[in-house]
């Protein structure tokens, strides 16, 4: 392939993630505005400056937007969980309750930092049965963590998944509905000093 081929493969690439990012964008603020079920597909790609033609290039349809702006959360929600516990072991706490609470304190950040984003996921205005891959997310990211507290014979603690799943639920639901960012915060920060109260069962 020449170079000026190559330029020009370029720049149809770099534009085609250029419309992708702005549907992306679009689509954040519309289903935030609007929700899922009240949201158009011409709102969106009208927001983005886009075509229709063009959502339908990148995306299979609203739907899919949805559920690409939710695993584009998720990476980033894991990713500040993974940092937090990076942290504390890098401090030379190898303690998993510690661990287990600064990934669930990171977690609780991410969900009132990008709290309209949060709250729309967690609200049920989703396309059908994403209320149930939201709860399957969240019960596999407490059964990970929950992983860290192993019973004294070894086995895998199922009390305390269900415990930690709940309660994380009940967690995101609540601070990201609140406007007040800061109140947000005390209150996650109050959540995870409960957390630290729980023992697992033997």
């Amino acid at each position: 392939m020449s170079s000026e081929m190559e330029e020009t493969s370029t720049r149809v690439s770099e534009r085609g993630q250029a419309t992708r990012g702005a549907l992306l964008r679009a689509a954040r603020e519309v289903f935030c505005e609007q929700g899922f079920a009240q949201a158009a597909v011409t709102d969106i790609v009208a927001r983005a400056g886009a075509s229709v033609g063009s959502l339908y290039h990148h995306f299979n349809g609203k739907a899919d937007l949805y559920l690409t702006l939710f695993e584009e959360f998720q990476v980033r929600q894991q990713e500040r969980t993974r940092e937090a516990i990076h942290r504390i072991r890098e401090n030379g706490d190898d303690d998993p309750k510690s661990q287990f609470l600064a990934g669930a304190a990171a977690y609780l950040e991410g969900s009132v930092s990008e709290r309209e984003l949060s709250r729309l996921f967690i609200s049920g205005d989703g396309p059908p049965g994403f209320d149930r891959i939201m709860r399957e997310r969240l019960n596999k990211w407490a059964r990970r963590n929950a992983a860290l507290f192993h019973s004294s014979a070894g086995g895998f603690n199922e009390p305390l998944v269900i415990v930690l799943t709940g309660a994380m639920i009940s967690a995101v639901d609540v601070v990201s509905a609140g406007e007040d960012i800061e109140r947000s915060r005390r209150l996650a920060a109050n959540i995870i000093k409960v957390l630290a109260t729980i023992q697992p069962v033997e």
